[in-house]
């Protein structure tokens, strides 16, 4: 009981001393704010790439002989993408952050591999249907591409001010930690969007987008 009294006294004591000697605080609001509105855009642009897929599905099957195989695996991708519950409260839970990642690059090797497929039905390609919903797509994965390059400089920004002196005295005080970033295995792939050809005539690796490991940029 006197241990957690002192506890909190101190705390109280290094609040005070914060709102004087001004630790970061609104630096932590500011960073907050640029966080969750980074992030809420990276939300808008997968959920419009998973509104679109359907229709490209649609499309695809009206190849009579398409490979079946690559087709369900966009399917299924999607369903366990959109089975995560997208919220802003993913930005700090990291363990949920890391299954919708794998689960959003899953659905984007499976895209992937999808176009790279077509390739081989050039009645699907001059399909008017298909070559709009490639059109897009490709616009769809540019725009994801920035915004989860924005949310990545905000989170990072955010973490180094949970880290850095005095900040990180309000960060203790208040409970702020880390939030979880996009990573992928080199630094690079920040710089451009996923590897889908479309309509390019040149067919698409069918490995999809790179598989994530350590580092800071997607």
């Amino acid at each position: 009981m006197t241990s957690a009294f002192h506890r909190w006294t101190a705390r109280l004591l290094l609040l005070a001393t914060l709102s004087l000697s001004g630790c970061g605080y609104n630096q932590f609001q500011s960073g907050n704010e640029r966080v969750k509105a980074s992030w809420s855009e990276v939300l808008s642009q997968y959920q419009r790439r998973a509104d679109l897929i359907p229709n490209l599905v649609n499309v695809v099957k009206g190849q009579a002989d398409f490979e079946q195989s690559t087709l369900q695996a966009v399917v299924q991708a999607r369903a366990q993408a959109t089975a995560i519950q997208a919220s802003p409260e993913l930005v700090n839970d990291p363990q949920a952050f890391q299954k919708f990642q794998q689960a959003q690059t899953a659905l984007t090797g499976s895209l992937s591999r999808l176009l790279a497929v077509s390739e081989n039905y050039p009645t699907l390609r001059a399909n008017q249907g298909f070559i709009d919903l490639q059109a897009q797509l490709e616009g769809t994965e540019n725009r994801i591409a920035v915004a989860r390059n924005r949310y990545i400089l905000a989170v990072q920004d955010y973490n180094v001010t949970v880290h850095s002196f005095p900040s990180n005295l309000t960060a203790w005080a208040l409970g702020y930690q880390e939030k979880p970033n996009f990573s992928v295995e080199n630094e690079q792939a920040m710089a451009r969007p996923p590897s889908v050809n479309f309509g390019t005539g040149k067919r698409a690796s069918p490995s999809g987008p790179p598989t994530p490991g350590k580092g800071a940029t997607p």
